[in-house]
């Protein structure tokens, strides 16, 4: 998961979170922050196909808008945000056995695709 700063410039790793204790970690984030929008990846193939994860993840962006219904749902392409965290980890200087840490891959195509949302709302403006 990934957060902005309240001028919406930065986006910065909160944590990983287990798919079983997303919905909870939510409830409790909502609870304390104020959040406008969560953005969700969208899985997709070189060419534009959804993936065999597209429907879990459709399926879950239905259930946070069903949860949380005053808030924007905005989806994302995340097509190579894994190999792009991956290579930024690489050049951060990480050792090599922290960068085989899924959830800090994880953490990091967070940071990028909240990054890449909040450039399209810049661009936009």
């Amino acid at each position: 998961m990934a957060v902005s700063d309240p001028l919406q410039i930065i986006a910065n790793g909160l944590e990983t979170v287990p798919n079983a204790e997303i919905m909870a970690f939510l409830e409790d984030y909502l609870a304390r922050e104020e959040v406008e929008t969560i953005v969700i990846g969208e899985p997709t193939h070189l060419d534009g196909r959804p993936t065999y994860l597209s429907t879990e993840i459709n399926s879950f962006a239905k259930e946070v808008h069903k949860k949380f219904p005053h808030l924007t749902i905005a989806r994302v392409d995340e097509r190579f945000t894994s190999v792009d965290a991956k290579k930024i980890i690489l050049q951060s200087g990480v050792k090599k056995k922290k960068r085989r840490d899924k959830g800090l891959v994880d953490k990091v195509s967070a940071v990028l695709i909240l990054q890449e949302y909040m450039e399209t709302l810049r661009a936009g403006r």
